[in-house]
């Protein structure tokens, strides 16, 4: 194995351990610092474990293209990625139906794959800070992470999915939504992003509902 592949691997894996490594440390903030009833301590217990597993996954299993199908709420994957961002004191808005239709996926890759777009929405939000999360479903499902940034301009929204490029002054480490193109694609979806310049962005994740 060469250097290059391994340094790639390794940019890998520190990017996408940030965000559960992050989030457990928020789970264990807020337990320390408040007086939590049994209810809200249980979901801290689950949200941990989730965090927990993610780190254990992207460790011993780096290859994005391993996707393990199982039959998944992804209504839940939605809420546990805000309630996550929301403990390391982010400000996210989330508009999903009740309850989205079931399909078949990785629970973990695309928990990662929502992390990602929260995490970059919430770098390039501006100073406004607000990001929203929309998720639908017709003969698809479609999960949405909008910003109100500087948004993208035209001839850079395709080079943006390419690993090593930032836009801006920084603040991501350019791996992050090559990644998350990798794993939606795996899925049999596609993630794209609508983007006028001064006006913020939206990505836009859609999966089949039967794969």
């Amino acid at each position: 194995m060469s250097a290059e592949l391994d340094a790639e691997r390794l940019a890998v894996i520190v990017h996408e351990v940030r965000s559960p490594v992050a989030a457990l440390a928020a789970i264990a903030e807020t337990v320390a610092d408040r007086e939590l009833d049994a209810a809200a301590r249980e979901e801290l217990v689950r949200l941990a474990i989730s965090a927990g597993e993610s780190v254990q996954r992207i460790v011993t299993d780096l290859a994005v293209a391993s996707i393990r199908f199982e039959e998944i709420a992804p209504s839940g994957l939605v809420r546990d990625a805000v309630a996550a961002a929301a403990l390391r004191g982010t400000r996210v808005q989330v508009d999903i139906a009740a309850e989205l239709p079931l399909i078949r996926g990785d629970p973990q890759r695309l928990s990662q794959a929502l992390d990602n777009l929260i995490s970059n929405a919430v770098v390039h939000s501006g100073s406004s800070g607000e990001v929203i999360v929309h998720g639908s479903a017709d003969e698809t499902l479609r999960i949405s992470v909008s910003d109100a940034g500087v948004g993208i301009a035209t001839d850079e929204q395709e080079r943006i999915f390419g690993i090593g490029v930032r836009l801006g002054d920084g603040g991501t480490s350019g791996i992050g939504l090559a990644l998350t193109r990798a794993i939606v694609e795996g899925h049999g979806g596609t993630l794209a992003v609508a983007s006028t310049p001064g006006e913020g962005a939206s990505f836009t994740i859609v999966l089949p509902l039967e794969h």
